[in-house]
C-alpha cells in the first residue's frame, strides 16, 4: 500500500512539473516574442518606415450602453476626436433606467426619425432612433426595449451603414489613432473577418482630445495589479497566436468585424456570459468547416482606454462572468478540440485555454491538497517545494515585469522612480496575491453563477436572390463571401 502511495505522488509530481513547465515555456516565449514584435514596430513609427495610405475601410462604431449617463457622453465626444475620414456613431441604448437617452440628445442635439432598421440579426424591439451629423459624422441612437449587452450591439449592427463594425464599451476611450492602426490588417488582407485591439486600464492615465498627456501607476494595489495583468496578457500571447490565425479572444472593448461575417453567423449569443470570445470562436468554426480562406487579426498598436475594478468585489464579479463566458464558450464548440479540421486553433489554442485558464483552478486545488496530504505521511521535502514555488514566483514576476516595461518603452511613456518600484513591488503581488483571488473567484463560480444551455441553430441567409443553408453539427450557418470596400478620399 505504501508503494502504491508513493508511485502516486511521484506520478502527480512529475504531472504538476509538466504542467508548470509548459506554462512557463509558452509565457516565456510569448513574452520574448511580443516584447521582440513591439520593438520592430517602434523602431518603423520612429523612423518613419510605414507605407502611409490615403485609403480608409468604413466603419460604423457601435457603443451599447446601459444606465451609463455619466460617461457615454464623455465616450461619444473621444469617438468624435478620432484621427480618420470615413466612420459613423451608433450609440444603441440598452432600456436603460437612468438618462442615458436624455444626455445624448441634450448634448447633441439629436431629432426624432422614422427610419426602419432591417433586422439581419435576432434582437429586441427599438423603441425611437435619433440621428444627426456633428462635424460631418452621422450619430445614430437607437432606444430599444432591454435586452442585454448582446442584443444590443446585435441591434447597432442592424442599424450601421457601412461594412466594418467596431464594438466599444460606454465607459471605454479610444486613443486617437486607434481606428487607423485598427483597420491596417484589413487594408493588407482581404480575408481578414476580424481585429482585435490593445485594451489599456484608464484608472492610471490622463487623456486629452484622444492623446495620452499623463500615465502613473495607481496606489490602489488592485487597479495596478490588474494594470500588469492587462498589459502581460495583450501583449504576450495574442501577439504570438496572432502569427498562427490562432486568436480565440477578442475583447469586448474594443474590436473591429467585417459585418456580413457576423451576420451569417447569428450576431452575437444572447445566452452566453462570454459573447465577445463566443462570436470568434464561432468566426473560426464557421470559417474553417466551409473552408473559406479567412484571418483573425491582432492590432497592438490600436488602443482603447477602459475602466477597470477598483475593489475586490467588484473584481470577484467581472472575473466570474468571464470565466463562466469561457466555459461556455469552450464547452459549445468543444468539437473544435483536436480536430484536424480546426488546425492550430484545436490543437494548441483550444487547449492552451482549457488547461491553463478553465481548468487551472482545479488543478491548482488538486495540487494543493496532494501537497498537505504528503507532507502529513512524510511523502514531501518542505524546503525544495518552497524553493520550487518561490522561483516559479519570480520567475512569471519578471516576465510581467518585463512585458510592461516593454509596453511602456515602446509607446514613449515615462515613468517616474516612485512607479518603477511600485510597478516591481506589484508584479511580485501580482503573481502569489492576485492569481490566489483568480483561483478562488473562478472555482466558486460555478456556485455563485448560473449557467443557461446553449444550443446551434440553423441560419439561413439570402444572397442575390438565393438561399443557402449549410447546417453541421458544430456551427449550423449560411455561407459567404468576404469582401473589401475601401474609398479613396
Amino acid at each position: 500500500m505504501f508503494d502504491f502511495v508513493k508511485t502516486f505522488y511521484s506520478v502527480v509530481g512529475v504531472f504538476f512539473v509538466l504542467y508548470l513547465m509548459g506554462y512557463s515555456t509558452f509565457l516565456m516565449a510569448s513574452v520574448i516574442f511580443g516584447a521582440l514584435e513591439l520593438y520592430r514596430d517602434h523602431k518603423k513609427r520612429r523612423y518613419h518606415n510605414e507605407i502611409e495610405h490615403e485609403y480608409y475601410v468604413p466603419v460604423s462604431i457601435v457603443v451599447p450602453a446601459y444606465n451609463e449617463e455619466i460617461t457615454v457622453v464623455d465616450t461619444v465626444k473621444s469617438i468624435l476626436m478620432m484621427d480618420y475620414r470615413l466612420y459613423e456613431i451608433v450609440v444603441v441604448d440598452d432600456g436603460s433606467k437612468d438618462r442615458t437617452t436624455q444626455v445624448l440628445l441634450d448634448a447633441f442635439h439629436l431629432k426624432k426619425v422614422s427610419r426602419p432598421i432591417n433586422r439581419k440579426i435576432c434582437c429586441k424591439r427599438e423603441i425611437n432612433v435619433y440621428e444627426g451629423k456633428i462635424n460631418h459624422i452621422s450619430v445614430t441612437l437607437v432606444q430599444k426595449e432591454n435586452g442585454g449587452k448582446a442584443d444590443a450591439l446585435n441591434m447597432g449592427i442592424n442599424a450601421s451603414r457601412y461594412p466594418y463594425f467596431i464594438c466599444m464599451d460606454a465607459d471605454s476611450v479610444l486613443q486617437r489613432d486607434s481606428l487607423k492602426n485598427i483597420v491596417k490588417p484589413v487594408l493588407e488582407d482581404d480575408s481578414v473577418v476580424a481585429v482585435g485591439g490593445l485594451v489599456r486600464i484608464s484608472n492610471c492615465a490622463v487623456l486629452r482630445e484622444g492623446e495620452l498627456v499623463d500615465y502613473h501607476m495607481p496606489w490602489n494595489p488592485i487597479v495596478g495589479m490588474q494594470i500588469l495583468e492587462y498589459d502581460r496578457s495583450f501583449m504576450a500571447s495574442r501577439i504570438l497566436l496572432d502569427k498562427f490565425n490562432g486568436n480565440l479572444i477578442i475583447s469586448g472593448a474594443f474590436g473591429l468585424f467585417q459585418k456580413s461575417a457576423v451576420s451569417d453567423v447569428g450576431g452575437y449569443d444572447s445566452t452566453t456570459m462570454g459573447e465577445d470570445m463566443e462570436l470568434v470562436v464561432k468566426l473560426h468554426a464557421f470559417c474553417r468547416i466551409n473552408q473559406l480562406p479567412y484571418s483573425i487579426k491582432y492590432a497592438p498598436d490600436a488602443i482603447c482606454w477602459s475602466q477597470c475594478p477598483s475593489t475586490i468585489r467588484d473584481l470577484k464579479k467581472q472575473r466570474r462572468r468571464w470565466y463562466l463566458g469561457l466555459f461556455q464558450s469552450l464547452k459549445k464548440h468543444r468539437k473544435m478540440f483536436f480536430s484536424p479540421e480546426f488546425g492550430v486553433v484545436g490543437s494548441v489554442s483550444y487547449l492552451y485555454y482549457l488547461l491553463y485558464e478553465l481548468l487551472s483552478p482545479f488543478i491548482e486545488l488538486f495540487g494543493i491538497i496532494t501537497m498537505v496530504l504528503a507532507y502529513l505521511v512524510n511523502l514531501i521535502n518542505v524546503p525544495f517545494m518552497i524553493m520550487f514555488f518561490v522561483i516559479y514566483a519570480l520567475y512569471g514576476a519578471v516576465l510581467t515585469i518585463t512585458a510592461f516595461f516593454s509596453r511602456i518603452y515602446t509607446q514613449n511613456i515615462k515613468l517616474s522612480f516612485t512607479d518603477v518600484v511600485k510597478s516591481i513591488y506589484l508584479c511580485l503581488a501580482e503573481s502569489v496575491f492576485f492569481r490566489f483571488i483568480q483561483a478562488v473567484t473562478r472555482m466558486t463560480a460555478f456556485i455563485m453563477g448560473r449557467i443557461d444551455p446553449v444550443e446551434y441553430v440553423g441560419v439561413s441567409q439570402q444572397r442575390n436572390g438565393n438561399v443557402r443553408n449549410i447546417n453541421h453539427p458544430l456551427c449550423g450557418c449560411a455561407t459567404f463571401v468576404i469582401q473589401k470596400i475601401t474609398f479613396p478620399l
